[in-house]
């Protein structure tokens, strides 16, 4: 048997896509199905479901580490079939603890425990290694389609596994929750073992699409300060920290705003957010993804996608506070599409992004990259939805007023939204200067089309 291409066309990215679908189908649990067992089947304190999705987000912090062990190695494929396996386990051990929770509460939150300790670990490895497999193997013409079509294809994953538990739990019990979730994890796993076989063959191509064959890094410590010593790459880690705090701070209290400021059902809410805002974003997506493919110059530029989208995130938050004083005039459903929109296009502009600022120093020093990027964001996750969510308290305790913690907080995420682009416009011209003093008119090309045709 011989190895493959390095690179990967349009198969292989839709393979990479089933596996990012399978991880959103096992992580999504912990999040929704869990903490409503939890909460409201149990009847347990809500911060419970916080405490042990904070274990999730602290294990996220390792993604660097597993980005510089990735630079160390040169097959990525199995790195991605372990962390799916442990992450289907540590559902399983989570369900398990639900079912252990009905009968002896500590002990089953000591499992528990364990079981989110898994799904952190099993998503932070297998995100990180599927995106530096792509940053390395993706040609760089294909890169924003690779992020158009891999990214959705989690966010299906999280939609039909919703459905699909949702449909198969009723009447609920603690056992048949454990049977599903199980279920799930099974069909992940091996539906990520087939849709990697052979994809990398026997051993991995010594060269990345455009890079040359390099020793990997050193110690982690000297692999991490090598990268945030780089201006760029720093600049770029600030930028994802910025954005993913906004979109984070802002996505968790859409619904509760919608009920609260426009009094909408529970079930008007739901499909306000499910429908809209994710509609939105699945279609920004494919419009960033598209627009880096075919438009030239600056339009199909990359950065000029991520700098509009975070400007037309900020817009939107801001027309959505001031919709909550106009009322049933305001006409809320395009409102919230429209954001989506805007957060797909400058998701889908960054994580194209990521790809090519990943293999500027060598395929060797890709992963820890991946890595300190992928723990950024996961920080600005976990904190922008706490902040989010306790500034809507605070703000409407210090106020008096229902829907001011809500307008506050969008105007603060709007805001956030503005300097995340002014910070992506630094790393673009910072791109483009480096680009202009290279002789290599490819390099400057890419530098601003994120690898679309000249």
């Amino acid at each position: 048997m011989t190895a493959q291409s390095p690179d990967l066309g349009w198969l292989g990215i839709i393979r990479i896509g089933l596996v990012n679908m399978s991880l959103g189908s096992i992580v999504i649990q912990p999040f929704t199905t869990f903490n409503q067992a939890m909460t409201q089947d149990l009847a347990l304190m809500a911060m419970l479901p916080g405490f042990l999705g904070a274990i999730y987000y602290i294990i996220q912090l390792s993604r660097p580490r597993i980005g510089h062990a990735l630079d160390r190695g040169t097959r990525k494929t199995p790195w991605m079939i372990g962390g799916i396996g442990v992450l289907a386990l540590g559902g399983i051990i989570g369900a398990a603890a639900i079912v252990l929770m009905e009968r002896h509460t500590l002990s089953g939150i000591a499992v528990a425990v364990l079981g989110y300790f898994l799904i952190g670990a099993g998503s932070a490895t297998t995100g990180t290694a599927l995106l530096a497999l792509l940053a390395s193997r993706v040609q760089p013409h294909l890169r924003s389609i690779a992020a158009m079509v891999v990214w959705p294809m989690m966010i299906i994953g999280f939609a039909v596994t919703g459905g699909v538990v949702g449909a198969l739990l009723d009447p609920f019990s603690t056992e048949r929750l454990f049977v599903i979730v199980t279920a799930v994890g099974i069909i992940a796993f091996t539906l990520t073992n087939i849709a990697l076989f052979r994809l990398e063959g026997p051993a991995a191509a010594a060269t990345a699409a455009g890079t040359a064959t390099e020793e990997p890094t050193g110690s982690f410590r000297a692999a991490l300060q090598e990268a945030w010593r780089d201006e760029k790459a720093r600049r770029f880690t600030i930028f994802v920290f910025a954005s993913m705090l906004a979109y984070n701070a802002h996505e968790a209290i859409i619904e509760p705003f919608a009920r609260e400021a426009f009094e909408l059902t529970a079930g008007e809410a739901t499909q306000l957010g499910g429908m809209y805002l994710y509609m939105g974003v699945l279609c920004g997506m494919g419009i960033a993804g598209v627009a880096g493919r075919v438009l030239k110059g600056r339009l199909g530029s990359l950065w000029t996608w991520a700098i509009g989208g975070c400007l037309g995130s900020g817009g939107a938050l801001g027309a959505l506070g001031i919709g909550s004083f106009v009322n049933e005039m305001w006409p809320l459903a395009p409102s919230v599409f429209l954001l989506g929109l805007a957060n797909g296009v400058f998701t889908v502009a960054a994580i194209g992004l990521m790809m090519r600022l990943a293999n500027e120093s060598g395929e060797a020093r890709s992963g820890i990259r991946i890595g300190l990027w992928g723990a950024a964001q996961a920080i600005a996750f976990g904190l922008g939805i706490f902040l989010g969510t306790a500034g809507v308290d605070a703000f409407r305790y210090l106020l008096g007023m229902p829907t001011a913690g809500y307008n506050l907080v969008f105007t603060l995420a709007a805001g956030l939204f503005l300097v995340a682009g002014w910070l992506a416009l630094r790393v673009a011209q910072l791109d483009r200067t480096q680009a202009g003093d290279t002789p290599s008119p490819i390099a400057d090309t890419e530098a601003w089309t994120g690898g679309s045709s000249p």
